[in-house]
């Protein structure tokens, strides 16, 4: 059974600030979690409850807490706006059941959401989630007597571990500047706060909470951090970095003001990684809608590469069952098993300064390094909110293409691929005048859970990205 207000997605339920994400509703997805922590758990263990700097979010992680403290299960309350992969790291640290986070991450304002964790620190698994949602439509469970509700902060285990992880003695005598950017989310003045202890040179910008994010999406893409290049250029800063609402993902601009798009960010990531820490164990993974750059690096170094299905749910699997170095998605969530199986804006945005400090670049060096190796590789998304049947006619037309025929922006199609979406490669003359060109292709990806079609494209060109989305637009339309 299910409730028609509440729907779990990926580790969570997210939904619209007083219009299904209501504090009835809260209480309801609480009492879910609480009767599968009482019956697939160990209750004794307790909930950890955090959340972000959205619109009510400490009092929605209050009444979670009350929920969950009614059914007879120990609470620990974040004191204060904590960041998601902190709330993570508190959960597996002190042995808790699960955890509890109030946020709808990158989202726009007007979402909230309740996500929760695994005891092992990272997004629910989806068998974890189904059995929640049975549990919707049932009554909120209550104890004899409530357990106690204890108001921590999860902040200095958490930040110890990822100073720790990244080394910052490189970044303290590297003589370079950063601008950072919390867009007025949880990651606040976390790093300006670790850079100002070392000496560290750099500016910080939107690191106030702020409810309404100052108009802006919380999510480090463009046209949302522009601000950030800005001040990278106006202060003379080597590399901008920024976290989202949650400071689960990152973003990051170049020593030019240019955004630096998360599949560099992994790129730059893991050369660094295969570089200085190629002891470190562990097969790499990416989301089937992530650049292919990855695939050629991994070779270069006899690594595994595993391609899987998009979301960090994939990545948080892979982590549990087997060794795994490192694993993302195309929005920025990157994550090292060796830390958490959960993405981590603050740690990866430490690691980028430390591998800048390493390689004594900027990023935009570091990134004109990887294109000239490994083949320019170029990236680009548009979000399309159609009605559902126009983007299943769309997938359907996609999937109809035969490889010979002349499929997108006057190309052929070579094959066609369906992992996650339908993902054609195709036929790039361009590509035939460049040295180690990247592939080329478009994906086609229907959101299950609403009237959205995403289209992806890799191929060696800004250019060539720019045409190939128009095309992908128009084919969605069915122009």
């Amino acid at each position: 059974m299910s409730h028609p207000q509440i729907k779990f997605g990926t580790d969570g339920w997210r939904g619209i600030i007083a219009d299904n994400f209501t504090f009835a509703n809260v209480r309801i997805a609480a009492g879910a979690i609480a009767a599968y922590v009482l019956a697939k758990e160990d209750p004794a263990k307790g909930i950890c409850i955090g959340y972000d700097t959205r619109f009510g979010s400490k009092a929605f992680a209050e009444t979670c807490a009350q929920v969950v403290a009614a059914a007879g299960i120990p609470v620990q309350l974040a004191n204060a706006v904590t960041p998601t992969p902190a709330l993570s790291f508190a959960v597996r640290g002190r042995g808790a059941a699960g955890g509890i986070m109030i946020t709808s991450s990158h989202n726009p304002a007007e979402w909230n959401g309740v996500k929760y964790k695994g005891w092992y620190g990272g997004s629910g698994k989806p068998s974890m989630i189904a059995e929640i949602e049975t549990f919707l439509d049932k009554p909120i469970p209550v104890a004899a007597a409530p357990a106690a509700i204890t108001v921590v902060d999860f902040l200095p285990e958490y930040l110890k571990a990822i100073e720790s992880f990244v080394n910052l003695d490189a970044i303290a005598k590297s003589g370079l500047k950063f601008a950072t950017d919390a867009m007025y989310g949880a990651g606040g003045t976390l790093i300006p706060a670790i850079f100002e202890r070392l000496g560290v040179k750099h500016v910080a910008i939107r690191t106030n909470p702020d409810p309404t994010f100052g108009g802006i999406h919380p999510e480090p893409i463009e046209p949302h951090i522009r601000a950030l290049g800005e001040a990278v250029v106006a202060n003379h800063c080597d590399a901008g970095l920024c976290t989202d609402g949650d400071a689960d993902r990152i973003g990051a601009t170049d020593e030019n003001g240019n955004f630096v798009d998360p599949h560099k960010i992994y790129s730059v990531l893991l050369s660094w990684v295969l570089k200085y820490h190629n002891d470190w164990p562990g097969a790499v993974t990416r989301a089937f809608n992530t650049t292919k750059m990855l695939d050629r690096i991994c070779k270069k170094h006899g690594r595994e590469l595993i391609e899987h299905g998009i979301g960090f749910k994939y990545v948080c699997d892979y982590m549990l069952e087997r060794e795994i170095l490192m694993g993302g998605e195309e929005s920025g969530g990157i994550g090292f098993q060796r830390h958490l199986p959960e993405r981590d804006g603050l740690l990866n945005s430490l690691l980028l300064a430390k591998v800048m400090a390493d390689e004594k670049k900027t990023l935009g060096q570091l990134v004109a390094d990887l294109q000239a190796e490994y083949g320019e590789h170029q990236y680009g998304r548009v979000d399309l909110h159609i009605p559902d049947e126009q983007k299943k006619a769309a997938i359907a037309r996609a999937l109809a293409l035969k490889p010979g025929e002349v499929a997108l922006g006057g190309m052929k199609l070579l094959r066609t691929e369906t992992l996650d979406g339908v993902k054609l490669f195709l036929e790039n003359p361009e590509a035939a005048t460049k040295p180690n060109a990247a592939e080329t292709w478009i994906l086609f990806r229907a959101s299950g859970t609403e009237p959205l079609l995403r289209v992806y494209t890799e191929t060696c060109s800004k250019e060539s990205v720019a045409k190939l989305l128009a095309d992908g637009k128009k084919f969605a339309l069915g122009e």
